[in-house]
């Protein structure tokens, strides 16, 4: 785990000596920021040589027998036909092997560039780079409880992500602003990502003309150039499954793949409902769908930087609502891993998912379980990895500082066990010997500060000092450091002259057509 510490407020070391100056030290604001998590661990890896072959050729015969829909987009059928598949209405036959042919054109990792190009991402190989949650039409806080997003809840959320150490990438839907008309908010929320942030964000997918006012924003921020050949936004296109493919979501990824720009291939899975139950079927679904996506996206250009998608959920059987954190869902999330790397691209999965309405025991469970999965499946872009609340209906503030403040504990695990001269620490066991203690020894005054990892969040106090300070439990305590980032928040540098250029775009564009709460 590598840290940077690239943002911080100056301090002056006053005449009073050591003690004002270390009363400075834990007063003063300080931005930190981490680099992505490079994995010195081992992946888990759950399937056998077999299995991942019987899974890979039963995922051949998906696409070549029952084949996958191409539902009102009549190019990409003609794409399909002239790619030498066998198109009969809008199904799709895709001989064998000829979609795993066409993926080999997608590159293996790339880097998604930020304005801050000390933000900038590489993803795949043995990275692991964290977004926070995508989608939720609801907001929840201790204050106002459950309610409708807001373009304000908007900003407030890309500001937590660009306070949050932990955090590497600030989103896209952090929550849906529905105070903003369908039609215009993604001008909006992408406004915020860019001038509220400096490190990388996501693209709108909701309809083509959205995904390509993206592209001309980012032309604006990056440069027409750079904007048109190089990946300034990973974008999620979920697949309809079981096996169709909309002409919303193929629209904005053929913008998207035409300019050169990441797209997360991902079937959006609730198993017994949109898959088979069983852990082999469903990841011969997800491998047969993701095949022809990125396929497909090598059609519109090849090299295309494209991730492997996988959302994968179960179902309760008695309710008909989704779970999360189940044993299964973890299956197919190290399977999938497998698969991926495999196919020889990035992969998606995982996240702080609960089905949860509060951040509560079940939520703490649930999020565990979900976030290490995805650290031991070898996952390289983790959507919704804070923040996530009622099975993805809620963004949750206490939750979205709770969830991020663990992320430190992910890039702790993934750094493995430090074997250096220094680690051994012979010397200290030396000078210690039988009886002794540790505590004062030289060794751990000098390692003692960055020895352990060290929450932002949690109470470790005595029961004494805890209850004199309000006995506040951790969404209280979440409560409160909400309110000290938002307040301390300060926007990143931006040139000033881009920034009335992007302002100038959404006005225009908005005033270009009346506003719509259609979707």
């Amino acid at each position: 785990m590598t840290d940077t510490s690239a943002t911080s407020v100056p301090r002056k070391r006053g005449r009073n000596g050591g003690g004002a100056a270390r009363r400075a030290e834990r007063t003063a604001v300080r931005k930190e920021f981490s680099q992505v998590i490079t994995r010195k661990i081992p992946n888990l890896e759950i399937l056998d040589e077999e299995a991942l072959q019987i899974i890979e050729d039963n995922a051949e015969t998906v696409l070549e027998e029952i084949g996958v829909n191409f539902v009102e987009n009549p190019a990409a059928l003609e794409r399909w036909r002239a790619a030498g598949a066998d198109v009969r209405g809008e199904r799709v036959h895709i001989p064998r092997g000829l979609a795993r042919k066409l993926c080999a054109t997608a590159p293996k990792t790339f880097t998604q560039l930020a304005r801050n190009r000390d933000r900038s991402v590489e993803i795949g190989g043995r990275n692991l780079v964290l977004a926070p949650v995508y989608g939720p039409p609801f907001v929840r806080d201790s204050t106002g409880g459950r309610r409708y997003a807001t373009i304000a809840d908007f900003r407030n959320f890309v500001k937590l992500g660009q306070m949050s150490k932990w955090v590497h990438h600030s989103g896209g839907t952090v929550c849906e602003p529905t105070d903003v008309a369908v039609n215009k908010r993604h001008l909006d929320m992408l406004h915020a990502h860019m001038t509220l942030s400096d490190k990388p964000f996501m693209g709108s997918v909701t309809e083509a003309s959205r995904a390509q006012d993206s592209v001309d924003m980012c032309k604006i921020l990056f440069g027409e150039q750079i904007a048109t050949s190089q990946p300034v936004m990973t974008s999620l296109i979920n697949i309809n499954s079981p096996m169709t493919f909309d002409a919303t979501m193929m629209g904005a990824l053929e913008v998207y793949a035409s300019n050169m720009q990441a797209c997360i291939i991902s079937p959006f899975i609730v198993g017994g409902a949109m898959a088979p139950v069983t852990v082999a079927g469903t990841l011969t679904q997800v491998l047969a769908e993701v095949l022809a996506g990125i396929a497909y996206s090598q059609l519109i250009r090849p090299g295309a930087p494209v991730v492997f998608g996988a959302f994968v959920t179960s179902i309760d059987m008695n309710s008909g609502a989704p779970t999360f954190g189940t044993p299964e869902a973890s299956q197919i999330t190290l399977g999938a891993g497998q698969l991926a790397r495999r196919l020889g691209v990035p992969y998606r999965s995982a996240g702080s998912f609960t089905g949860s309405k509060l951040p509560d025991a079940q939520a703490a469970y649930e999020t565990a379980n979900t976030l290490n999965i995805g650290l031991m499946a070898g996952v390289n872009f983790m959507l919704h990895a804070c923040g996530w609340l009622e099975g993805g209906l809620v963004a949750s503030y206490e939750k979205y500082v709770m969830d991020a403040d663990q992320l430190g504990v992910l890039h702790r695990l993934a750094a493995g066990v430090d074997m250096s001269q220094r680690a051994q620490a012979m010397d200290a066991l030396r000078e210690v010997g039988p009886g002794g203690h540790f505590l004062g020894c030289s060794h751990t005054q000098a390692n003692y500060q960055d020895a352990f990892w060290r929450t932002q969040l949690l109470d470790y106090k005595p029961f004494e000092t805890w209850e004199d300070d309000g006995a506040r439990d951790t969404q209280a305590l979440a409560a409160v450091r909400v309110a000290k980032m938002l307040g301390e928040y300060e926007p990143p540098a931006l040139d000033p002259g881009i920034a009335e250029a992007l302002s100038e775009f959404v006005a225009t564009r908005k005033a270009a057509e009346p506003d719509s709460f259609l979707s």
